[in-house]
């Protein structure tokens, strides 16, 4: 299987639709170290990677 690198792209900055998560405390800093690291939101960082998760699903069952 051939797996595509994560990229931080900023394709995602105009979403608008609120909706309430909740994170455990140890991802939940994990994704913010990695937003800061980054330069980039928070929020936009969830949509990345939810959009990467959902691109690259394995769909067999």
């Amino acid at each position: 299987m051939v797996m595509k690198m994560f990229k931080i792209e900023n394709e995602l900055k105009s979403a608008n639709i609120a909706r309430t998560v909740r994170f455990t405390e140890p991802l939940f800093e994990k994704l913010n170290t990695v937003a800061q690291e980054n330069n980039i939101s928070f929020n936009l960082l969830v949509l990345q990677c939810c959009k990467y998760a959902l691109e690259n699903m394995d769909n067999t069952d």
